[in-house]
């Protein structure tokens, strides 16, 4: 037992993964991995002065057997002094609900009822019970997925809890200054019930665990059973290839950085805020090694699509293949709807289907626009301005990633639309910026818009001021409210 103690003990300082006086939620299922942390850090406790919470999730997946569960980990924290938080989630809803298997929202439901319970205890941790052997599963699971180089590091022995920014069904579920951290990581699932055996832990058995029907349960109980036949030492050879790709994958994110400050000519944010699309120099992206061409392309999808967890390996070589030979207009599906696009001298990566590269609408002089309506501006685009209420428009909204549309409160902008160019001295409020204001110019500079197009880059306009700096920001004023009634739909089209 000590010198298990002592090698986690060892394990948390090394890492880090701990500070004294840290406050620690420790998720707990009632097996015998999580019984063994809590046991191990209720040791460590007063050494490192920290404080316990233990977490425990009722997935609702096995009636009686769960609701027993609840009452073994809830009475344990009681006989170990610990404070606790219990829930209860309908899994089964949840993975109907989101279109998602069952071990998937297993996973976002669990780390969300994590980041929240730590996050109403003021917690700077949240410890798992992920051991040695679940990271030889998880090397091997995302080696046959085709995972690159982030992949294939396994699991984190730390991580900010907003990296895993994929798990979570809801925005303010992150918490980016709590940290995941797995102080078992080291540990072999045999010395695990060892030491619950040793220390009269009695675990909980989860029957699930042992059903094939999950993709893990088949690699562990099938593939790595075969593999060991072959080579004895296959789960040491996964364990050290996780350190090995994590070594590697800080050199290749710190070349992956310098290379985006050298191709990347700057993105097209949505009205929201959020970026629609990623623009790279054609020449200079053409010029980088094949590694970095993909590293790019990846870092590019991640700012799209924060809640992508797995990218296909084959879509990425397609779109590094088209990027490197592809003529102007070919382009290349990547994922979750983002396409790849060669322009004369810019690729372009943003939502497939979107319009096709090229120069944007510009505008000389004041244009009253029809509204509602369709008015017409020049140089191949047209401007439609709808009335809705915000029930008939909030699908639509929500998931709105064209820079081109901007949903406006209507009463606060008012029934009067007109475009124009900039003037001297516009100022406005960019959603996102809390209410600070910006030069118009300045934006457009920061937001990379060539220098030539700058004069005649379309503002929406209104009685009330500007409403949106169109293809860029709205103006936080003109945003949609929980009690807005009435909403302008306005969208460029070619």
């Amino acid at each position: 037992m000590d010198a298990l103690i002592s090698r986690v003990a060892a394990y948390i300082d090394r890492h880090a993964l701990l500070q004294a006086g840290d406050s620690v939620v420790v998720g707990v299922s009632g097996g015998a991995d999580s019984l063994c942390l809590a046991h191990l850090l209720l040791h460590l406790a007063p050494q490192l002065r920290l404080r316990l919470h233990v977490a425990h999730l009722n997935h609702a997946l096995r009636g009686a057997e769960s609701d027993a569960d609840v009452e073994y980990v809830s009475e344990l924290a009681r006989a170990w002094n610990l404070p606790s938080t219990v829930e209860r989630v309908d899994v089964n809803a949840v993975a109907a609900s989101r279109r998602l298997s069952l071990e998937e929202a297993a996973r976002q439901v669990r780390y969300a009822f994590l980041a929240s319970t730590a996050h109403a205890v003021g917690a700077q941790c949240i410890a798992v019970g992920h051991h040695a052997d679940d990271q030889a599963e998880t090397v091997l699971m995302h080696f046959l997925r085709g995972s690159g180089v982030a992949g294939m590091r396994g699991m984190l022995p730390r991580m900010p809890l907003s990296d895993y920014r994929a798990l979570f069904g809801r925005a303010e579920d992150l918490r980016a200054e709590v940290m995941l951290i797995r102080p078992l990581l080291g540990v072999r699932r045999a010395e695990i019930e060892a030491y619950c055996e040793q220390n009269a832990l009695e675990p909980r058995i989860d029957r699930s665990n042992a059903d094939t029907a999950f993709h893990r349960n088949r690699l562990r109980h099938d593939l790595l059973p075969a593999l060991r036949q072959i080579n004895p030492a296959i789960d040491r050879v996964l364990v050290h290839t996780a350190d090995v790709m994590a070594g590697d994958f800080e050199t290749l994110a710190g070349a992956t950085r310098s290379a985006l400050d050298r191709v990347e000519l700057g993105v097209t944010p949505r009205p929201d805020g959020a970026v629609a699309e990623v623009r790279f120099s054609l020449a200079a992206w053409r010029r980088l090694p094949v590694g970095l061409q993909r590293s790019t392309i990846r870092a590019a999808v991640a700012r799209l699509r924060r809640t992508l967890r797995n990218i296909n390996w084959e879509h990425i070589d397609a779109a590094v293949r088209v990027g490197r030979e592809g003529a102007t207009g070919d382009s290349a599906t990547i994922a979750a709807g983002l396409a790849l696009t060669v322009g004369y001298d810019v690729l372009r990566i943003g939502p497939e289907g979107s319009a096709a590269p090229g120069p944007g609408p510009q505008v000389q002089e004041l244009v009253s626009l029809r509204a509602p309506g369709v008015t017409h501006v020049g140089r191949g685009w047209q401007v439609r301005a709808e009335l809705w209420s915000l029930a008939e428009v909030a699908p639509a909204y929500a998931v709105n990633a064209d820079p081109w549309t901007a949903y406006l409160d209507a009463d606060v902008v008012g029934l009067q639309l007109a475009l124009r160019p900039r003037q001297p001295g516009d100022r406005f409020q960019p959603l996102g910026l809390e209410g600070h204001t910006a030069r118009v110019n300045e934006f457009m500079i920061n937001a990379k818009v060539p220098a030539s197009d700058r004069a005649a880059w379309p503002l929406l306009v209104s009685a009330a001021g500007i409403a949106w700096l169109c293809g860029l920001r709205i103006d936080t004023r003109s945003a949609i409210r929980p009690d807005t009634q009435r909403v302008w739909r306005v969208r460029f089209e070619r």
